[in-house]
This record gives structure tokens, C-alpha cells and sequence, in this order.
């Protein structure tokens, strides 16, 4: 028998939910909560705005002069659409603050850093880059996170009747598709999308997206650190061998374990058979990041659309 198989008539834990609802005893008995690191990072996300300072350095002639002549204003500079309304749209703050990110020279079109105001653009020929990342100017387009519940099929219909990810994608007008897979039992974050050549990406193999996972298992007396470490030198499975570049213990209250996992590989099941090739079996798995887009505290079930930030970064991160 396996370590973690469990006894006899042993009631079936309940359904897994996100790490910051997850508890163990200490040893003096207390209950406690892991930090969610996710939901921080998450929340950091968000705290990148452009001061007053910032978009009273905007103002001046230059805003209201005439498109410096060159590959993005040129003959174009009476067509199209102004730049800073462009990021408006796409969710970089309002007119003036993107008039002030122009003009402190974090934005660029098709590889050239535009810093005077009034240039006009093609939105749906042309690439805009902001600090870096890329904006997904094209609206038809739409990225969304699910957060899986347990007992749902990866899959857009299930011949056996099962719960599917159609109850998620209709509430989109896009006809979205899921990205990657995660098995029946396992939880957690699942992009969807309609962007084909981000999905491509995303889970071809040699881009070595990261994914992070929260794994619960039984792990009677100690801690089991020893584990740990063999996850991260690797481990041999059937189809060749595996390893982790990142193993972490969360907890353990002398009964059970939360040990946070990062690899980037995306084999069938390659978590669970990871710690199954240990003597362990999973009776929890969560998936709580992929790249830089975190599952954070949204709820098993709930959905939200990409930040442009994560989408800037994930596209970055895969070459677009």
C-alpha cells in the first residue's frame, strides 16, 4: 500500500479550495491559515498609476502640436486613431495619463518610442508596446481566468455527460476555448480564450511557461522534507523523467501536507504522478499560477478577464 492511500471506510475529504481557505493545526492545538502570496502579488498588479506629477508633465505645446513626422504619424497622421485615446481604450488610465505616459517615452509603436502627443495610429495593423509589454488592441480578442471546480471536465462537451467548461464560456459573447488542460479532480486556474496564436504558444513546450500548484497529501509524523528535495533533482516516470524548479513546504500539522510545486512542463497529470512515483497520493490539487497571471481569491467557478498587465506579460513571456 502506498503512503497517503488512506484506510478502509475513511470518509472522502471535501472538494479543495484555494490556499487562502486551506487550514492546518499547529502543534498547540491552533488552527492557522497559510499566507496567500498569490492574492498579494495579485493585488500588487494593480498599483502601477501615473501621478499627478506624471500628467501635468504631459501638458504643454507638445500635446496639442502637430505628430512628429516618421513611421507611425507619416501619411497616416490624419487617419486613424490618437494614440493616447487608443490606451485609454485599453485600460492604461485616462487621456491625460496616457498622454503622460507618452511623454515620458514608455510607449512605442512597431518598435519606435513615440513621445510627442497627436500621433494617430492603426490599431489593428500596428503594435504598441507600453514599459515593455504589449497591448491587445484587437477587441474582438478576449483572455479570461477561470477558477476550475473539482469534478469538471477540461473540455467544451463530455461524452459521458459530465460537467463541462460551456456553463463558463457562455457567459462571453467570444467563443472561447479552454487552454491546456487540468484533469477531473484537479482545481484551480484554466485560461480561456479566442486569441489562437497566444493559446498555440502558451502550450507548446518549448516556450517553458512556469505553473505553480498547491498539492495536498497524507504525510503522518515529520515533515516530509526529503520529498522536497527529490522533487527538485527529479524523478522518473513512465514517459521519461521529471522535475520540479520549485518545491515548497506550506504546512504539515503531523497528519497531512501543503507543499507548493512550480514546473514548467504540462504532461498528463505529470503533478500527481510526480508524487505518486514517491509512495503519495494526492487527495488535493490546486493550480495557482501560469507565467505571471495568478489565480489570487477568485472563487471556484467565478471567471474575470486579463488585466492588460497580465496580458502584456504573458504575451511577452511567449514571444508576441
Amino acid at each position: 500500500m502506498t503512503r497517503g492511500s488512506g484506510g478502509a471506510g475513511r470518509r472522502r475529504r471535501s472538494a479543495f479550495t484555494p490556499p487562502r481557505q486551506v487550514r492546518l493545526r499547529d502543534s498547540d492545538g491552533r488552527r492557522r491559515t497559510p499566507t496567500n502570496r498569490s492574492a498579494v502579488a495579485e493585488r500588487s498588479m494593480h498599483t502601477d498609476r501615473v501621478s499627478p506629477a506624471e500628467e501635468r508633465a504631459a501638458k504643454g505645446p507638445a500635446a496639442s502640436g502637430p505628430a512628429t513626422p516618421g513611421p507611425v504619424a507619416g501619411e497616416q497622421s490624419a487617419q486613424g486613431e490618437r494614440l493616447q485615446k487608443v490606451l485609454a481604450r485599453a485600460g492604461l488610465g485616462s487621456r491625460r495619463a496616457c498622454e503622460a505616459l507618452i511623454a515620458q517615452g514608455r510607449v512605442s509603436v512597431d518598435g519606435e518610442t513615440v513621445t510627442e502627443q497627436g500621433v494617430r495610429i492603426d490599431p489593428a495593423r500596428q503594435v504598441v508596446h507600453v514599459d515593455g509589454r504589449r497591448l491587445q488592441l484587437d477587441e474582438e480578442k478576449l483572455t479570461v481566468v477561470l477558477n476550475k471546480p473539482r469534478r469538471v471536465v477540461s473540455a467544451l462537451h463530455d461524452p459521458e455527460g459530465r460537467r463541462d467548461l460551456t456553463e463558463f464560456t457562455a457567459r462571453y459573447d467570444q467563443r472561447l476555448y479552454h487552454v491546456g488542460r487540468l484533469d477531473y479532480e484537479t482545481e484551480g486556474l484554466l485560461l480561456l480564450t479566442n486569441d489562437g496564436e497566444l493559446a498555440h504558444r502558451l502550450t507548446h513546450p518549448s516556450f517553458h511557461i512556469e505553473k505553480t500548484y498547491v498539492c495536498r497529501f497524507d504525510a503522518p509524523g515529520s515533515a516530509p522534507r526529503g520529498l522536497l528535495r527529490t522533487l527538485r533533482e527529479g524523478v522518473e516516470l513512465e514517459d521519461g523523467p521529471a522535475r520540479a524548479d520549485a518545491a515548497r513546504l506550506i504546512a504539515h500539522d503531523g497528519r497531512e501536507a501543503l507543499v507548493e510545486v512550480t514546473l514548467h512542463e504540462g504532461r498528463n497529470r505529470i503533478v500527481r504522478r510526480m508524487f505518486a512515483s514517491q509512495g503519495y497520493e494526492l487527495t488535493a490539487l490546486v493550480r495557482t499560477r501560469i507565467g505571471p497571471v495568478l489565480l489570487g481569491d477568485l472563487r471556484p467557478g467565478a471567471t474575470r478577464k486579463l488585466t492588460e498587465r497580465e496580458l502584456g506579460t504573458l504575451m511577452a513571456e511567449v514571444g508576441l
